[in-house]
């Protein structure tokens, strides 16, 4: 039993799949697991562009996309809430 009270995301598909468009919706800044980067520096930008990478979960609850982000040279594990698609902006 989960200790939050959102819901299982794992129960679900995940939101996107590898090699999927994505942008970033907000900041980013290293918590520590980003090597060559000081802790609090920031590694993606908001509105920043990368693509899912693989896919994984935390606490057996959530998924975590793995997002390289080109731009910034860095690949940084992202909850679904941080992204927006740009699949169908691409499909246009």
């Amino acid at each position: 039993m989960s200790t939050d009270d959102r819901e299982i995301e794992i129960y679900g598909p995940p939101a996107f799949d590898p090699g999927d468009k994505v942008r970033a919706r907000k900041h980013i800044r290293n918590d520590g697991t980003v090597p060559g980067c000081e802790v609090g520096e920031f590694v993606v930008r908001k509105g920043e562009v990368g693509y899912i990478r693989d896919i994984g979960t935390f606490l057996n609850q959530f998924y975590i996309y793995a997002v390289e982000f080109v731009d910034s040279r860095s690949i940084v594990g992202m909850r679904k809430d941080e992204l927006d698609s740009l699949e169908k902006e691409t499909a246009k």
